[in-house]
């Protein structure tokens, strides 16, 4: 179908949905990683949270939800747009029950990733990233002393906790939890179609590479990176196959984005340069390639199945390297304190140099879009997923 034939069947469905009142499908269930978590890490000991100022204050509430963003994600916009009245709470909240159940929810988890280990060995990782980032403050008299070595005691207090994120084996079974609860509201029947006609995401990958292969000498020693994508992609292969046998039918999963132009990316690994690192953006690309191939693979092999690859890394590398054209300002720092690094507990309220506008940023912080980015992407991810809500 072309892309005027595309954007015909959008209008028409948006219009549907508004003359008829509800939702284009029944629910929305999101599973990934940090870019759409909306709050589970919120109840689970882990140093990777957003549930404190400045992340929220651009949120339709004004306060932090978990979100790792200055307001909405790109699945919150993908749920207005699909005509939900509200946004698929987090699962582990006091916000997934009753009704709000039959609509669907989100098991993401930041610092999850396709790898179940990367959300084992984060922490570990992300102490050497604050090291990091101290002598980057050192060196380039970006911040203050006084606000990074609370946050260096306060992660080694974490340190010897139980720190680990939600696995995506882990919110697979979550998942199957969340089936039983729904099937003893409604009965199977009923249940079986809100399985079948919901639109489940994904998102996942960016963790997996950057952090923890890049910086792992116990995977990128022994695998390349095509290599290691290879072993995501089996990951990848035994997640779908676990939806499709509780009878999920419709599947979206978004691309890896252009890792190497992350702000913190940039700042890791680009040999103080300050351009998007080039080897990152390839083996993303490769990843990506591999993502398609499989995804055609599996819907070959699964009867019925309707799933998507969202390419992201487009979109989002035309605001990084074009930003006056889509309505940006600034591509290369995040708005959250000095731009290169700070994510989770480095972008707080006391982080010097925090933007005033995010609307004019790509970035709200070292790793995640802002919500005027988001709300692109999230324009793009409708448009290119016609088939799974048609």
């Amino acid at each position: 179908m072309g892309f005027l034939g595309s954007v015909f069947i959008l209008v028409a469905v948006l219009a549907s949905t508004v003359v008829r009142g509800q939702p284009l499908v029944p629910a929305l269930i999101i599973f990934g990683d940090s870019v759409v978590d909306v709050g589970n890490n919120n109840n689970i000991t882990t140093l990777i949270k957003a549930n404190f100022l400045p992340y929220g204050r651009d949120f339709v509430t004004h306060r932090p939800t978990g979100r790792f963003c200055n307001g909405k994600l790109a699945t919150d916009f993908t749920a207005e747009y699909l005509g939900f009245t509200s946004y698929p709470p987090a699962y582990l909240s006091k916000d997934a029950t009753g009704n709000n159940l039959l609509t669907g929810v989100n098991f993401a988890s930041a610092a999850s990733g396709y790898y179940d280990r990367t959300a084992q060995l984060y922490v570990t990782y992300q102490t050497q990233h604050i090291l990091l980032h101290r002598m980057l403050c050192w060196s380039l008299s970006l911040c203050c002393f006084n606000n990074i070595i609370p946050q260096l005691h306060f992660v080694k207090t974490l340190s010897q906790q139980n720190k680990r994120a939600i696995t995506l084996t882990r919110q697979l079974n979550y998942y199957k939890e969340y089936q039983n609860k729904v099937v003893g509201m409604v009965g199977q029947a009923k249940a079986n179609d809100i399985f079948s006609g919901a639109i489940h995401l994904l998102s996942a990958g960016s963790s997996d590479f950057i952090q923890n292969y890049y910086i792992n000498p116990f995977l990128n020693r022994i695998y390349s990176p095509d290599r290691f994508s290879d072993i995501l992609m089996r990951s990848y292969t035994t997640f779908v196959q676990g939806l499709y046998k509780l009878g999920v039918r419709r599947i979206g999963v978004t691309s890896l984005p252009p890792t190497g132009c992350l702000p913190a990316a940039i700042t890791l690994f680009g040999a103080r340069s300050n351009q998007c690192v080039l080897r990152l953006n390839r083996d993303a690309v490769s990843f990506n390639n591999k993502l398609n191939n499989t995804s055609q693979n599996l819907k070959a092999q699964l009867p019925g199945l309707k799933l998507v690859v969202f390419d992201i890394y487009q979109p989002l590398l035309d605001m990084v390297t074009k930003p006056d054209e889509n309505g940006f300002f600034e591509s290369r720092r995040s708005c959250c304190g000095t731009g290169t690094l700070e994510t989770s507990v480095l972008c707080n309220a006391r982080s010097v140099g925090t933007c005033s506008n995010a609307t004019e940023y790509v970035f709200w912080d070292g790793f995640h879009p802002s919500e005027a980015a988001n709300k692109v992407l999230a324009g793009d991810l409708l448009a290119q997923g016609i088939d799974l809500i048609s």
